[in-house]
């Protein structure tokens, strides 16, 4: 029901390149948590991400909002680049904040995550080039390895208040 809903909210458009085209970026966030009698807490989230594809504005020939909207996704598309070539590089500064995407990523993407992608690409000769930078995101965001994914064991009163858990990260219930 509740993506069935969202499916409804989310903005598409007609452009010149895509009869209903995304016009927006959708996150569905699941946050899981399992209690033991025993009082340990383990906490998970998944992140289902079906992001908006980049388009050219001379080819989608998008005037008016729709060629903002156009500029917004693919913005938000380099953002995420920049973080997956930072991540890569191992660099000492990643740039979360550049975009609301990578911001509300950031705990996904930050090392004690798995992430798995699936890329769309378009079979006609017309979108050759969305299709090769399409791949070479994909490319990019392969060459990222995120660490060792971590389990977070809680125990159940620092849920309740907020606490430290036995490995001394923030609960965050």
């Amino acid at each position: 029901a509740v993506l069935s809903l969202a499916a409804k909210r989310r903005s598409t458009g007609s452009t010149d390149m895509n009869a209903t085209s995304s016009r927006s970026h959708s996150v569905f966030s699941l946050e899981l948590l399992a209690t033991s009698p025993g009082g340990q807490a383990v906490r998970g989230r998944l992140h289902l991400c079906d992001l908006a594809g980049s388009e050219r504005l001379d080819r989608s020939n998008a005037t008016g909002v729709a060629a903002s909207e156009t500029k917004s996704i693919n913005k938000s598309l380099s953002s995420l680049a920049d973080v997956f070539t930072a991540i890569g590089q191992r660099a000492s500064f990643v740039p979360f904040r550049n975009s609301k995407l990578t911001y509300l990523l950031q705990p996904a993407l930050s090392g004690s995550g798995k992430m798995c992608m699936f890329v769309n690409v378009s079979p006609t000769e017309a979108s050759v080039q969305e299709t090769l930078c399409s791949l070479r995101f994909a490319t990019k965001v392969n060459k990222c390895e995120l660490g060792k994914a971590m389990r977070t064991v809680e125990t159940t009163a620092s849920c309740k208040t907020g606490g430290a858990t036995k490995r001394g990260h923030d609960a965050g219930c």
